[in-house]
């Protein structure tokens, strides 16, 4: 990904959003969908989707805005979610049980085709059909497996030891659910997912609707 793009973010992770509102109008027959149509599901502006969009490569016609099947794709495309995408995950506790049963991620291309942990009830068994391998064997493993995604949902006070190990693997980007800012070579790219953020939003915007009903 160029360095225009990375400094897309905000716009990326708008365009999953995007996606789910565009599937569903072109499930209702719609051959053509505007930037409007999209900003008004989204309380966005039609301004800001149309500037999102263009970063996949597509464009639309006048009046008639962008043709569904193809934004698809090119959304699709441009995320990555048109192919296969292999991966490991390190933790399987409630979180990282769930992340592999999680059919979005299925649907998207994310493949967990191995996942590592230290309980030994759950080394040898399957979760979602995947199987559970001792993390003393994870650097072998993911060597032999020779892939390159690994999801961390571990402890926090075991997440900078997972990282160091999935980087000796061979591992270059990590989908970080831990609380821990990780130190890892400059060319593995490192994603955090602090779930608990989205729950703060959550509850300052209750607390704010809240005191204006109050006032």
């Amino acid at each position: 990904m160029t360095k225009k793009k990375i400094s897309a973010a905000p716009s990326v992770r708008r365009l999953p959003s995007y996606l789910h509102v565009i599937k569903q109008i072109e499930k209702e027959g719609s051959e053509y969908i505007s930037g409007t149509v999209i900003a008004g599901e989204l309380n966005l502006e039609p301004i800001q989707v149309r500037k999102d969009l263009a970063i996949t490569g597509i464009t639309g016609k006048p009046k008639k805005g962008y043709p569904a099947k193809a934004l698809i794709t090119s959304i699709e495309r441009f995320l990555g979610w048109d192919e296969v995408q292999e991966a490991v995950l390190v933790g399987v506790g409630n979180l990282g049980s769930a992340l592999m049963g999680y059919p979005e991620l299925r649907s998207h291309g994310l493949k967990v085709v191995a996942a590592f942990d230290v309980n030994p009830e759950k080394i040898g068994s399957f979760v979602h059909g995947v199987q559970v391998y001792p993390v003393d064997n994870m650097d072998s493993t993911i060597k032999s497996l020779a892939v390159k995604l690994a999801l961390l949902t571990v402890p926090n006070a075991e997440a900078q030891k997972s990282a160091d190990i999935l980087v000796r693997a061979g591992i270059t980007a990590v989908w970080n659910f831990t609380k821990v800012k990780l130190k890892v070579p400059d060319e593995v790219i490192v994603e955090k997912e602090d779930i608990s953020s989205g729950y703060a939003i959550l509850r300052v915007m209750q607390q704010a609707r809240k005191n204006e009903k109050s006032e």
